[in-house]
């Protein structure tokens, strides 16, 4: 199993893992059930989850049924802890939606839902996020991870966000980190793929983001707020949720007056 999830994430794209996993990981579910995990997505447990990665596996990273990943069920547990978005009206962009999402969000009735990628099964509209197809103050809130280090100007797609949201809208912007860099690390005259994986944590990822990330949004007009809401939580439910431990969320605010 270990095997076959390796050789998915790193040599299947992405919109053809979408279509099938989800039916191999059902057939697959009932071995995993317990009580070890939960997801609190979908409210199902587990007595351990798939690993999940390419350069590193991490252990108990992916839920089976919902197909979320550790830092999905973080997100979901820090909107409804945090914010009204399963309960206010909201116009919601969401771009690549992960499938673990799209369904329990396209149910919300105060969503006015909207999704997009270039090349997903399960988008709305295609579209390239550094030309985004929306006019001007559209959204409320905006989500799109692990998605700008994919992008050569990251600069460009990530003012494309602050454009089509409204004044007091806000986004969550999630990439991978590494906190042990101050910096951001990219080169564009690395071409070969194993030396790409190796830097980048993926053949297909242009940069290595640091500790400078909230900065990046912030030149764009972002007011960001840094929120270690895993710490909040504690070590029983990080446990328990099976969360990734020191990871920040980085929360995009919109300034109501400019």
């Amino acid at each position: 199993m270990k095997f076959l999830i390796a050789f998915f994430s790193r040599y299947i794209p992405r919109h053809y893992q979408q279509r099938i996993a989800h039916i191999i990981l059902t057939m697959l579910s009932p071995f995993y059930r317990g009580n070890k995990f939960e997801d609190p997505i979908d409210g199902k447990t587990y007595r351990k989850l798939l690993p999940y990665g390419q350069l590193v596996k991490r252990q108990n990273a992916l839920a089976p049924l919902s197909m979320s990943l550790e830092r999905h069920r973080l997100i979901w547990l820090y909107l409804k802890s945090k914010t009204d978005f399963f309960t206010g009206n909201k116009r919601f962009l969401h771009v690549a939606p992960e499938y673990c999402y799209l369904r329990r969000f396209k149910k919300l009735p105060n969503l006015d839902y909207v999704t997009g990628d270039l090349i997903s099964p399960w988008a709305d509209v295609k579209m390239d996020i550094c030309d985004i197809p929306f006019g001007e103050n559209e959204f409320d809130v905006a989500m799109c991870n692990h998605v700008f280090e994919h992008v050569d100007d990251d600069r460009k797609a990530m003012s494309e966000f602050f454009r089509v949201l409204k004044p007091g809208g806000w986004g969550i912007f999630q990439v991978p980190i590494d906190n042990t860099k101050e910096e951001t690390f990219e080169d564009n005259s690395i071409t070969d793929p194993n030396e790409r994986e190796k830097l980048f944590w993926q053949h297909d990822h242009v940069r290595l983001y640091g500790k400078d990330y909230g900065k990046k949004l912030e030149a764009v007009g972002f007011k960001v707020a840094e929120s270690d809401f895993i710490s909040e939580l504690g070590v029983e439910q990080a446990s328990k949720y099976a969360l990734p431990l020191g990871e920040i969320i980085y929360i995009c605010h919109k300034p109501k007056h400019s």
